[in-house]
């Protein structure tokens, strides 16, 4: 079965919506047979890289409100993220683009650990208040992973998987995307928003199933045979 969610690092219910989803995939006794994909969607494919802006003031700044309303908004979300085990420091987070990450991601779709390189972006960008956007940053990310620092140097020195990013972000748009995270199961179904992990244990059941639907009696006409006593031979 497959899966493609598309979201964006910078955004914290992406990254809340994939706890549960994963906690709905561990529960399901199929999964060994989903295969997730991951596709970039930019929230603000504009955003300009500010280190010296605190994610408070661009919240402030987008919501028309004061640096203490956003913060106080952030430490909501923070405490939303920690019911499903997640460590959001809003105090930490540099503002970034999130461009050349999508394609880093895409890189390491390509060795078949797009799902751990996800991971550990959005936890270096949340948790740890890595600079995501800054080569050095990606470069040591994919490091931990060990990706080929070879194709790491090339991705970053130039527009490798840019062509990638796009078309997920094109395919958004065919499908109506308006918001993310945005989870699409078989081509068939789809879940917008960081939903329970409840609704994912169903949506994967359903999808499952139909794709395999219980045999219906078989049709039939009677003629000479053996009953299992022996008696009608």
């Amino acid at each position: 079965m497959k899966v493609e969610i598309w979201s964006d690092i910078m955004c914290p219910f992406c990254y809340i919506g994939k706890r549960r989803f994963e906690a709905a995939l561990a529960q399901f006794p199929h999964a060994d047979q989903v295969q997730v994909h991951w596709r970039s969607f930019e929230l603000d494919p504009n955003m300009r890289t500010n280190p010296a802006q605190t994610i408070h003031e661009l919240l402030a700044e987008r919501k028309g409100m004061s640096v203490a309303q956003g913060r106080q908004m952030n430490t909501q979300m923070a405490e939303h993220a920690a019911t499903v085990g997640l460590a959001f420091n809003f105090d930490k987070t540099i503002p970034a683009n999130t461009f050349n990450a999508h394609r880093l991601i895409h890189l390491a779709a390509a060795h078949q650990l797009q799902d751990a390189m996800k991971e550990r972006i959005l936890r270096a960008y949340f948790t740890e208040g890595a600079n995501i956007d800054d080569p050095a940053t990606l470069t040591r990310l994919a490091a931990e992973l060990a990706l080929p620092a070879a194709e790491v140097q090339q991705l970053l020195a130039s527009d490798l998987y840019a062509q990638d990013v796009r078309h997920d972000e094109y395919q958004a748009r065919q499908i109506g995307v308006r918001g993310v995270p945005y989870f699409v199961f078989a081509d068939t179904y789809a879940v917008s928003g960081a939903q329970p992990s409840e609704l994912f244990q169903e949506v994967l059941e359903k999808v499952w199933h139909e794709a395999r639907p219980a045999p219906g009696p078989l049709a039939s006409a009677d003629g000479a045979a053996c009953g299992l006593d022996g008696s009608a031979c």
